[in-house]
Parts: structure tokens; sequence; C-alpha cells
């Protein structure tokens, strides 16, 4: 490692973290092009999945790029899609050496990247940076490898841990410096999610506002029998951000019908028990391509996904209201008789938001699951 790289892989992170959001189902990547102590080019992966972070850095710095580093927040790649291998560019460009965090375990690349740089006579160096590189490639390498999107399960509660009064009424919990967070949080994940519960009290858009995005999340919504009004605000709307129905084999076609004449993809999920399955549903959404799902979802939706481990990330965003016992609770039952199956999270971070706290929390897995 030189003494350089950390701080010019710290800014290729950042640039990838432009991407997070808009690049599915590719890696939100970024790279930094630098000669001679100066940066010379700078890219990220588009929204859609390409043009990929080395060619838009390569554009940038032209003939500069030859006898240059080139900082990539991951493995290039070394197969043929919709646009030719960067390992490939990176040669062609006269690149001198590439610094990453570490390979792609797509089997499509899985270390081909670095062997055809190498075979090139390019230096490759790894390990720098892999630590945070892995949080932000999290969502990527979890559909390839578990066949699924990353999701993090977002609960605004109060300080006794209640979502809403008795009466359902929820606005607002925390205060507008943490609601606007939320929206930052929409705008990094490709897919938002709720139950239809939440749907049905709430009438939600689900999109991101106070903020330009080049891209709006999918909006996700479980509901086993479809049982939604039509003239929702999702339905109003399926021409600003597409909305995915996930749905039992149970549900009225009339249902099916007429969400899809409005232009919603429907995703039949089987049946366990009274609900959709939640692993299959899962594996539904990463098939679609999804990297990062983010869960608004009420109580019943919550604990469903939380009793079939499929949460990783939970962010935990405390109002400094009390509501009582009558009041609605988080999360709905998990059916444990001990502590032992409990889900267990590790804090990853604390701040205050406002008025308001903030925290976020990361699965802690079974030594048998790891």
């Amino acid at each position: 490692m030189r003494p350089d790289d950390v701080r010019h892989m710290h800014r290729a992170l950042e640039l990838g973290r432009r991407g997070m959001g808009n690049t599915w189902p590719n890696p939100a990547v970024g790279c930094v092009i630098v000669k001679d102590e100066a940066i010379v080019g700078e890219g990220w992966t588009q929204p859609g999945g390409r043009p990929h972070a080395e060619t838009e850095a390569l554009a940038r710095a032209g003939e500069a790029a030859r006898g240059a580093t080139a900082y990539v927040t991951l493995e290039p790649c070394a197969h043929y899609g919709q646009t030719p291998p960067c390992s490939d560019a990176l040669i062609a460009a006269g690149i001198a050496r590439v610094v990453a965090p570490f390979l792609d375990t797509d089997p499509r690349v899985s270390g081909q990247g670095f062997v055809r740089l190498r075979a090139a006579g390019v230096e490759v160096d790894t390990g720098v940076c892999a630590d945070e590189a892995a949080k932000d490639h999290a969502g990527f390498f979890c559909r390839i490898e578990m066949d699924r999107p990353l999701l993090t399960l977002k609960l605004a509660t109060s300080l006794d841990g209640r979502i809403a009064t008795a009466s359902g009424d929820s606005q607002w919990i925390t205060g507008p410096h943490t609601r606007s967070y939320v929206h930052q949080l929409r705008a990094t994940h490709d897919a938002v999610m709720v139950g239809a519960g939440t749907v049905r009290a709430d009438d939600p858009l689900l999109t991101v506002r106070g903020f330009d995005v080049p891209r709006q999340p999918v909006r996700i919504v479980v509901s086993r029998r479809l049982d939604l009004p039509i003239n929702s605000n999702l339905a109003r709307t399926l021409d600003v951000a597409p909305v995915w129905l996930c749905h039992a084999e149970d549900a009225p076609e009339n249902a099916r019908k007429a969400w899809a004449e409005r232009g919603a993809e429907l995703i039949e999920v089987p049946l366990h028990g009274r609900q959709v399955d939640i692993p299959s549903m899962m594996l539904a959404l990463g098939r679609a391509g999804l990297t990062r799902v983010f869960c608004e979802g009420g109580g019943e939706l919550a604990a469903s996904l939380l009793a079939a481990d499929v949460v990783d990330r939970l962010d935990l965003h405390i109002g400094g209201v009390v509501i009582g016992a009558e009041g609605r609770p988080a999360l709905g039952a998990l059916g444990l008789d001990t502590l032992a199956e409990a889900p267990r999270f590790g804090l990853t971070s604390v701040r205050q938001s406002g008025d308001d706290v903030v925290q976020s929390w990361t699965r802690q897995r079974r030594q048998s699951q790891a």
C-alpha cells in the first residue's frame, strides 16, 4: 500500500455512493484515476448500471490515463455483457496500476478481471478500504451469494416502542429532520416496501421527495389478496415510479387484472400459512435484479420479515413521545418461546436527529449461518 492509496480510495467510495439506488442490478462502483499525484479522471456507475465507473473515469482522463493508477471500489469486470469488460478498457487506456478493495464474487468475474490485468503487465493491489467497500457493496453481494436483496427494516417508534395510537394516528412520531433522513434512505435503495395495511391506512406515495434523484425506487406492496384501493396514490402515480405487488396464488383474478391494467408488476408468491412466503418473495425480488430494499411497512410485515430471518439491517428512529400500552406495538407476534430463538442485532451507529434518536443495527448471524 502506498501513502495516498487510502485517500484516493475514500474518494472512489464517495463517488460510488452516488449510484446507490440507481444502478441495480449492477453494483454502485466508483473510480478515480490518479497521475503524478493529481486526479485526472473520476466516474461512477450510471443509472441503470451502465456506463460503468471505469468507462466514465477513463473518458474524463483521456490520454492522461496512460501510466496512471486507477482506484476502483470493486474488481473491474471481465465479461462481455451490454458493454465490453472494464479490465480490457483499463488495459487499452494504458493504466499502469489498479487498486481495489477485493475481487467481485459474481461468477462471471470472480478474480478474472485481476488475472487479465496482471497478464497485461498492470500492477494490481487489493485490500485497500475493504471493510468500507464491503458495507457499500453488501446489497450486490447479497444478491450474488444469497439470491436475494439486502433488506433494511425501518421502525419509527415512540420512546415506549409504539408506532401509533390505538386509533392508528402516527403523524408524526418523529420530527422533520428524521423524516427528511428517511427520504435520503429511500434514495439509496432500489426499492421501498410496505404491507397492504400501510397502504390502506396511510395511502402513501413512497417516493423520494426533497432530493433530486435520477431514478425513483420501485414501490413494493406485500398483499396476499391484493385487497388494495385501486384509486390510491400508488395507482395514480405509476408514471412516476413502478409499483410491484407481491401476492399469493389465491389473489382474486379481478384484482390482478385491475392492477395489471394500471401498469403494476404482479409477483405471485407461494403461501406460507396465511401469508405470502417471505423467503420465496425475497428470492423473487433478487431474480428481478433488486440489490437493496428498504422496508417501511407496519408491525405485522416487520414481524414476518424478522421471523423469516431476512432482515439484514435495522434502522430504529425514536421520537421523544410516549403513547402508552394501548398504542400499536412496533412489531407483531414473532412466536418465540425462548430468547435463544430471538433475532439479535449489533449496534453500528447512534446519533441525534433533531429531537429524535436514530440507531442503526446489523443482524448478528448464528455461527452455523455464517
